[in-house]
């Protein structure tokens, strides 16, 4: 490119807003249907393991705890975010969160009881 055609380019560039934002300063409005972290809700687990199953990564476990009571372990260093689980759930007990803010110092802290 020649240095006259850049030479606008460049001034324009001085005088014009950026188009990112200030992100930790600035809180991201996330979309409505974004996958972000999984919720699990035990009182509607029924312990099928179709989410188990259906995981394509691996990274959901689910552990009999009690008398049709469940808990959920969700490994989120695996997890893909592809919402999977969630749709093969019948019940609805896993749906996901606008919440994406994941970032961890040691990785023991992504595996999570739900």
């Amino acid at each position: 490119m020649k240095t006259g055609k850049m030479l606008p380019l460049a001034l324009k560039g001085l005088f014009t807003k950026p188009a990112t934002i200030s992100y930790p300063y600035q809180k991201v409005v996330v979309p409505s249907d974004f996958r972000g972290k999984l919720v699990f809700d035990p009182s509607k687990c029924v312990g099928c393991m179709l989410c188990v199953r259906d995981c394509p990564s691996g990274a959901i476990e689910i552990i009999k705890v009690g008398e049709k009571k469940y808990k959920a372990v969700v490994h989120l260093d695996k997890c893909i975010y592809c919402g999977q689980c969630c749709d093969s759930c019948v019940r609805q007990a896993l749906r996901t969160s606008p919440e994406f803010e994941l970032a961890v110092y040691d990785r023991k802290d992504l595996t999570v009881d739900i």
